[in-house]
């Protein structure tokens, strides 16, 4: 069965999964927290949020909010730790 993009943000949103965002720019960074909401356009706000850059740095963000317009993947990292 397909799933909407939306209805798996809104599991991962219910469920407080760990994600990462890898971002459409030329560093491809990647962002990880944990989805305090969202938007039909996929604007995304993650708390407790850090950027791992290309050089392999840790940033810590704390809350931010991501353009929908701005992300290349999502992913879930909730089963990674388990």
């Amino acid at each position: 069965m397909i799933s909407q993009p939306i209805n798996l943000l809104f599991r991962f949103f219910q469920n407080r999964n760990l994600i990462s965002i890898t971002l459409q720019n030329a560093k491809l960074n990647t962002i990880i927290g944990i989805i305090l909401g969202f938007d039909e356009f996929m604007n995304i706000v993650l708390e407790n949020a850090f950027e791992i850059n290309s050089s392999g740095k840790n940033i810590f963000l704390g809350h931010i909010m991501i353009k929908g317009d701005c992300i290349a993947i999502i992913s879930d990292l909730s089963k990674l730790s388990g």
